[in-house]
């Protein structure tokens, strides 16, 4: 394929992912789901970031929050501080001083915790990371200590090209733009001499020491350049909630980024997009239908690292292979066969996740007669229906599941053989 077919197709799609992005708001009109969007977007960025260390460079951080939470703080503080003398188009350009403050934070951290690579490098920046967050409450005048620091985005007496940063729907718009730009900037990296040079030190540093390239520096200057997006992704934040607390610093932020990463995929480029989305989904649409969202996600999490390593984006890539192959219609039968059997596992375990929660909650504890709300169900907890028809649900869904699944496994097998060239 030709480099000029290449750049066309490239423009081609990401000139469509922009305009779907802009015609969601079409589409989905409630509230809920466009703060959901927004928060995506932020994430998409906030992921991406972090695989410029995880995924080119080969750099496991425990502490990126660090650079994603000063770029939130210096962003409220420049808006607080500009009042009414801004206006629109000065909170439409605030992301860049978010993004220069995390830029700063890489330039100072990223001396001390690049002079070592591997575990080292993972241990020094999860202790600078507590440090930071430690900080946040110790120092209240600069990070608000446990109310945070907030600000209203929405200043001036003028609007711009009628936006005024109110309505959520245009501060979609908004986060939607700046994510475009730092997506396609990340990008493009990849593709430059320095991007070639991460995954060099990624893959053999001493080899890339051998024909003279300093693989320390290298490491400096991605740490920087992520610092730089992930302090632009705490100012979209900062604008989005109008509201920075010592949360954005701490590490559970950086272990979520981290997942998410991790789920999508760190060995393609796209694959942070999409464990930005599903994680987002999963912490704003799961957390708020149960409590147990955390078991939920840590099963899914470990699932994830037993099964698919690679992480979905792997995934999407074998089948894109089986595709191009002509092999993918072999195994679509089998995939539409194992779909039911594996949600009738899922139901079953789900119910006995809520019930097992509900019971230890205490709810319906004492009340045999007591009907107690589970998954929008009535139900007696002391009552051995409810946990008999889980237990068989779920035991039905195993069966059918194992039944199936050795049949699919088989197919999978002897298509991934043919598409190696495999005859055995």
């Amino acid at each position: 394929m030709s480099s000029r077919l290449v750049t066309r197709s490239r423009l081609l799609l990401w000139g469509g992912c922009l305009a779907l992005a802009l015609a969601l708001p079409l589409v989905f009109k409630s509230g809920f789901l466009i703060s959901l969007l927004c928060q995506m977007g932020i994430m998409v960025v906030f992921s991406l970031s972090y695989n410029m260390l995880l995924g080119q460079t080969g750099l496991l951080s425990f502490g990126h929050a660090v650079y994603y939470g000063l770029g939130a703080f210096a962003t409220m503080h420049t808006l607080n501080a500009i009042g009414k003398d801004g206006g629109p188009l000065v909170v439409a350009l605030l992301p860049a001083v978010g993004a220069c403050a995390g830029l700063a934070g890489g330039v100072l951290l990223g001396y001390v915790t690049t002079r070592k690579a591997g575990t080292t490098f993972a241990m020094i920046t999860l202790g600078i990371g507590e440090l930071v967050a430690a900080c946040s409450l110790m120092f209240p005048g600069v990070f608000g200590g446990e109310g945070g620091v907030s600000g209203n985005r929405v200043i001036g007496k003028e609007s711009f090209l009628g936006f005024t940063w109110g309505p959520q729907v245009e501060m979609y718009g908004l986060i939607v733009l700046w994510a475009f730009v730092c997506t396609v900037a990340m990008f493009a990296l990849t593709q430059t001499p320095l991007g070639r040079m991460a995954n060099a030190v990624r893959d053999n540093p001493e080899r890339a020491e051998f024909v003279g390239y300093d693989t320390e520096r290298v490491r400096l200057l991605m740490v920087i350049l992520s610092g730089m997006f992930a302090g632009a992704a705490g100012g979209l934040t900062a604008l989005n909630y109008e509201i920075v607390t010592a949360e954005t610093l701490n590490a559970h932020t950086s272990g979520v980024v981290l997942l998410m990463t991790f789920v999508g995929g760190i060995g393609f480029f796209y694959g942070p997009i999409i464990g930005a989305i599903l994680i987002t989904v999963m912490q704003i649409v799961i957390g708020g239908m149960t409590h147990a969202w955390l078991l939920y996600f840590g099963l899914f999490f470990l699932f994830m690292v037993l099964k698919a390593p690679g992480g979905i984006a792997s995934l999407i890539a074998v089948q894109r292979n089986l595709w191009n192959a002509g092999l993918f219609g072999r195994m679509l039968p089998h995939y539409l066969a194992m779909a039911l059997p594996v949600l009738i596992l899922l139901a079953g375990l789900v119910g006995l996740v809520e019930l097992t929660y509900a019971l230890l909650a205490g709810e319906g504890v004492g009340a045999g007669d007591t009907a107690t709300k589970v998954l929008g169900m009535q139900l007696k907890l002391g009552s051995p229906a409810p946990w008999v028809t889980a237990l068989a649900v779920t035991g039905t869904g195993l069966i059918l599941t194992r039944w199936i699944g050795n049949r699919a496994g088989a197919a999978w097998n002897a298509a991934l053989a043919t598409l190696h060239g495999d005859k055995a």
